[in-house]
């Protein structure tokens, strides 16, 4: 999931509930959560406080920065360190598969990049994973999605990452957010996989001239990687229980 926005307004965290209440209710076993950034929406230390009580629970949960986030505050309360405007980087083993939470978020600004420590970072990364299945993940996507308004603000830079990731053949997706809709693309031939939004659904250009609708029930994908290494992908719609 993506862009769950935790500010004061009962709206998000009732948004953000119903999400994590419809996972811990899942009769099947799932083998992490990724929230792929904008976890507070002001990077507030009291909306942290909220996203530590949504996060608490047994199943293993993986996140990372987005725009909307401060990482000082995220250090402090999300992560139990000491406040630092450094890149937030975290590499996790979950099952047969790395995941790579890379901090995508330029301080003070709406679109990303990825640091040239973030890119170091990975690389070491994806050296110590050898043959192991790789995930690449952040917040800001790396392409165009043909929306303006989120081209605008996306990753830039894009080629340092392409020319990592094609030396690396054990990256087997990149996951990411940002967009506030759940969209499938490709980065150096390899699937990349965005988000739906949980606050709010970007509307496409061609659908009306709002920007984002705020009544749109919040979404989530599953991924699947098998044996094979085929990844396999689902949206579903969350919505209230009637």
């Amino acid at each position: 999931m993506s862009d769950i926005h935790i500010d004061s307004e009962p709206r998000s965290i009732e948004r953000a509930a119903r999400v994590f209440d419809y996972l811990k209710g899942l009769p099947g076993e799932i083998d992490a959560i990724l929230v792929t950034g904008d976890l507070a929406d002001h990077g507030l230390a009291e909306e942290y406080e909220t996203v530590a009580k949504l996060f608490s629970g047994p199943r293993t949960l993986l996140h990372c920065p987005g725009n909307h986030d401060s990482r000082g505050p995220y250090r402090e309360i999300l992560l139990g360190e000491s406040a630092s405007d450094e890149p937030i980087n975290r590499v996790h083993r979950v099952g047969d598969a790395v995941f790579a939470m890379c901090d995508s978020s330029i301080p003070g600004r709406s679109d990303g990049f990825l640091a040239e420590e973030t890119l170091t970072w990975l690389e070491t990364v994806l050296i110590e994973a050898d043959d192991t299945p790789v995930f690449v993940c952040f917040h800001h996507p790396p392409v165009v999605l043909h929306v303006p308004f989120v081209d605008g603000i996306k990753q830039h830079g894009e080629e340092r990452l392409a020319a990592l990731i094609m030396r690396y053949p054990n990256v087997v997706a990149v996951l990411c957010g940002h967009a506030h809709t759940g969209a499938t693309t490709t980065f150096t031939g390899l699937p990349l996989l965005v988000a739906p939004g949980v606050v709010s659904t970007l509307m496409l250009p061609w659908e009306t001239d709002k920007i984002v609708d705020l009544d749109a029930p919040p979404s989530i994908a599953f991924h699947i990687l098998d044996d094979d290494h085929r990844l396999t992908t689902h949206y579903r719609v969350i919505s209230p229980r009637l």
